[in-house]
């Protein structure tokens, strides 16, 4: 197939990718540019493409697999739960480069040391990136009682360093 056969087809599908772009990210922008990624690839790809092969399940193929990739993605680069009834120190836990920035974080170091052990460690552990289920494991404790003990543990940090200083850091 040359550019020119391969372009007029490419374009022909343009529609049809576009709803089926909205299908897997049920938003209009993110449609939009799994398109542009998927006509990118499918051109950068178009010596691969045999005439044996159907070319609507050739593209659709390519869109699908660059929607899973950038999902999985994703997937891996959220570390934690971001829902707001969930501890989300992780993410605010570096400290800008700011003179608020180095206080916050040298009160919210003091404030942890004030902690008892049972309420520091999972807390900790929960910084560092790991799972409650990985927590209670490690601890030999029940997942309840993990939440229980980050969620009291913020609660003795807000009343230590202020509501808005947690909120600030840990949220």
């Amino acid at each position: 197939m040359t550019a020119i056969e391969f372009d007029f087809n490419l374009n022909k599908m343009r529609s049809h990718l576009r709803r089926f772009a909205y299908k897997l990210t049920l938003n209009n922008e993110s449609a939009q540019d799994l398109v542009q990624d998927t006509f990118y690839k499918a051109w950068a790809n178009r010596e691969k493409f045999r005439e044996d092969i159907n070319f609507k399940a050739w593209t659709f193929t390519i869109m699908r697999n660059i929607f899973i990739n950038e999902y999985r993605k994703l997937q891996k680069s959220r570390r934690i739960d971001q829902t707001p009834d969930h501890f989300t120190i992780v993410q605010k836990y570096k400290s800008d480069d700011t003179p608020d920035g180095r206080l916050s974080m040298i009160q919210l170091h003091e404030a942890m040391e004030k902690l008892e052990y049972e309420y520091k460690t999972p807390l900790l552990m929960h910084v560092q990136g790991f799972k409650y289920y990985e927590i209670a494991e490690k601890l030999n404790l029940k997942m309840g009682t993990v939440k229980s003990r980050i969620f009291l543990s913020r609660k003795k940090l807000s009343n230590l360093i202020g509501e808005h200083a947690v909120s600030q850091i840990l949220l």
